[in-house]
């Protein structure tokens, strides 16, 4: 009995000193793989070191260039703005009645004057026919009364009549004239009341949608009116400007007196207009640091439509004969932008910049390039100070792309 129950705990030992004998096999197999790994010529971090430094290995990298050139740069400045008219007017009915007629097309231009709509003028006719019977009646009054006033001062001359009948002879006659005045006030007043029956354009544009059909009753004072006259052309557009752009546009404005301001659609791809700065606000607006500014554009196509956003490019000025280089040759590090220049050798040279307007395309470079120098526009991602590189051909199918030719160059047989 003591030799059965010895066995399995011999046994067990056996098996856990196997596994450990195993495990620590794999663990040596596995450490010595990666050290035989790591310390292999262009295995893993070698490999990025010498691809990251390329001026280091001496290979060549392929890029693109560009020569730094003198031209003109425009100043211009691209603001949000909106479509406002000069004019918009809601046509309203001035006298109350039924609409019997409407002489306008929605949509349709008018001119200042054209008719546009009729409220039935008939009851006011009639009352303007009863204002001036009235007038007539106070007019024979007066002329009676004169005719009696002239007959008692020519009495009172001869004594004939008392003086205080003669007086008040005079007062009456006062009394008429002002009736007959009053009368013909009534009377013009009730012309004119015809003549807002008779609704017309205060001013040249277009109709919009109309607000009320033939044959409703409109009453004065009416919200919507009968319809909306916007004039078209011209129009303008309104939009802001920073306070610390301010100065610059203001001396400008001073100097030549209009600034050339160009509309373009929301996504800023398409030119609808042109035109010039009109008008520029009297105070700053303190909640936003801005001042609006409306541009005139006449619109003869009507491109521009009402309370569209549009965005307003501003030519502030155009700076003649400065050193212009593309945006994409600008690289930014540590000290500021910078640009790389091929040498005469092929190898590159940082030169630190100042940059001063630039726009999507190009940037107006004040220090750090001549005329004249080749700068680095595509291929910059591995460049270093003292990097050499090559230009590919730009006629060569392969000059569109420098990493193309980057592998191509690699792969070639070495001579």
């Amino acid at each position: 009995m003591p030799l059965t129950d010895a066995t399995p705990p011999r046994r067990s030992a056996l098996r856990r000193a196997v596994i450990w004998i195993v495990v620590l096999g794999l663990v040596a197999a596995i450490a010595y793989a990666l050290i035989h790994k790591s310390a292999a010529p262009g295995g893993g971090a070698g490999t990025h070191r010498r691809h990251g430094a390329g001026a280091a290995t001496g290979e060549a990298q392929p890029v693109a260039v560009t020569t730094a050139t003198r031209g003109d740069m425009p100043v211009v400045l691209t603001e949000l703005g909106t479509v406002i008219p000069i004019t918009n007017v809601t046509v309203p009915a001035r006298q109350a009645g039924y609409l019997s007629q409407v002489l306008f097309t929605e949509g349709q231009h008018v001119k200042k004057g054209d008719l546009l709509a009729v409220i039935d003028p008939r009851p006011y006719e009639v009352a303007l026919e009863q204002y001036q019977g009235t007038l007539e009646q106070d007019k024979a009054r007066l002329a009676q009364a004169e005719n009696d006033n002239a007959r008692y001062q020519r009495l009172i001359k001869q004594n004939s009549v008392a003086a205080m009948t003669a007086k008040d002879q005079e007062y009456t006659v006062e009394q008429y004239r002002g009736t007959v005045k009053t009368d013909q006030g009534l009377v013009d007043n009730e012309k004119l009341q015809i003549e807002y029956c008779y609704i017309r354009a205060p001013v040249d544009g277009r109709v919009g949608i109309r607000a009320v059909d033939q044959g409703n009753y409109v009453t004065v004072g009416q919200t919507n009116g009968i319809a909306t006259l916007t004039q078209m052309q011209p129009i303008s557009v309104i939009f802001t400007l920073p306070q610390d752009q301010l100065q610059q546009v203001v001396e400008e404005l001073h100097a030549s007196s209009s600034l050339t301001v160009e509309a373009w659609d929301s996504s800023n791809t398409s030119k609808l207009a042109q035109g010039t700065v009109s008008a520029l606000d009297s105070s700053l607006d303190t909640s936003t640091g801005t001042v609006r500014l409306r541009a005139i554009f006449a619109n003869e196509d009507e491109r521009l439509f009402p309370n569209e956003f549009v965005n307003a490019r501003l030519l502030v000025k155009t700076l003649h004969s400065v050193m212009l280089l593309p945006t994409n040759a600008l690289q930014t590090g540590p000290n500021g932008q910078f640009v790389y220049v091929v040498q005469a050798d092929n190898t590159v040279a940082v030169h630190n910049v100042k940059v001063g307007v630039e726009n999507s395309e190009s940037a107006v470079i004040t220090e750090g390039v001549a005329e004249g120098d080749r700068v680095v526009t595509d291929g910059t991602n591995h460049l270093a100070e003292g990097a050499k590189v090559t230009i590919p051909d730009p006629n060569a199918p392969a000059a569109a792309d420098p990493a193309a030719a980057a592998h191509h160059q690699r792969h070639l047989p070495q001579q």
